[in-house]
């Protein structure tokens, strides 16, 4: 690496738990990464300044590109599952960078999408991806993530909003006593509050309230957990629901979109399950459209398994502009 200052670009993943940064190189190469757990700091200035502080061995970064969970449409940031907000103009002054790029966090990973190899990705069912269609990419984690890219004149244009906020539907009558029971907590019930970890959770709780029995105190991670659900009838269960209402989320985003040239499942919770999610209801779920089921049927799906696609496509936006 020379000592060139636009050699090396500050990239970062900003979670309601965590804050991931890295370095990266214009061709996109992850050259450094640390992770830091967002409640020790108090802005993200300072957890910035405490990765640059480990990373002295590098050449100080100059320009860097932010993914936030939250929506980005101008100067303030808000945070959507986490207190942090600050200006992106002063942050940038802050860090005395010249230029720092803001952009919501599944954006970034729709960006990645087409910089994944053939390993970054595991196919779950359908056809061939179709080029120069659309792409869409939902992604389960401390939230649910949705987006999607366009072809643009050979380039790929990112779909920006927040389609884990739309309203959830019932496929079975056991989902819609689910759904009923959330209501009664929830004044919307979005498909983030069923296709996140803190979704999960309530899924669970909702087929215990459902069957009248007492839940458990478990975290997402425990009810996916092999050796819990082998204990506990209800685990299982609350996992297969997820994974079928996902199926039913991706779909109707495939459909929306047109999404051809296949649709993306990321985060941090379907990866964990592996296997289990390919033998899930999930492609079925996905292929249930009635009329439209063909339409769907020769759509493929992936779990993009890259341990950092955010930072991917953090590099795109800084390399393409």
């Amino acid at each position: 690496m020379t000592a060139d200052r636009d050699t090396v670009w500050l990239v970062g993943d900003i979670g309601a738990t965590n804050a991931r940064f890295g370095l990266a190189s214009p061709a996109g190469a992850v050259l450094h990464s640390s992770t830091f757990a967002d409640a020790d700091f108090a802005t993200i200035g300072d957890a910035i300044r405490a990765y640059l502080a480990q990373v002295g061995s590098f050449p100080r970064p100059r320009i860097g590109c932010l993914a936030i969970a939250a929506p980005v449409s101008g100067d303030d940031i808000r945070m959507t599952n986490h207190p942090w907000s600050f200006s992106a103009a002063a942050l940038r002054a802050q860090l005395s960078f010249e230029r720092l790029e803001i952009i919501n966090d599944f954006t970034a990973v729709a960006l990645a999408l087409p910089r994944l190899g053939p390993n970054d990705r595991m196919p779950v069912g359908g056809g061939v991806p179709i080029a120069g269609r659309p792409i869409a990419v939902l992604g389960p984690g401390s939230g649910l993530g949705a987006s999607g890219l366009t072809p643009d004149g050979g380039r790929w244009s990112p779909l920006t909003g927040e389609g884990g906020h739309v309203t959830m539907p019932a496929v079975t009558a056991r989902e819609n006593g689910v759904l009923d029971w959330m209501r009664r907590r929830f004044d919307h019930v979005s498909a983030e509050r069923c296709l996140s970890g803190p979704g999960l959770v309530n899924l669970y709780n909702a087929l215990a309230g459902i069957d009248g029995v007492p839940a458990a105190p478990y975290t997402a991670a425990q009810i996916t957990d092999p050796a819990t659900a082998a204990l506990d009838p209800l685990c299982r269960e609350a996992t297969a629901m997820f994974c079928a209402m996902l199926g039913t989320v991706a779909g109707d985003l495939a459909l929306t979109l047109g999404a051809k040239a296949g649709v993306y499942i990321a985060g941090g919770i379907v990866p964990r399950l592996g296997p289990r999610f390919v033998e899930s209801g999930f492609r079925a779920r996905f292929e249930a459209k009635g009329r439209l089921s063909s339409y769907v049927a020769a759509i493929p799906t992936y779990v993009v398994t890259h341990p950092l696609p955010a930072f991917l496509g953090c590099a795109a936006v800084l390399a393409d502009s």
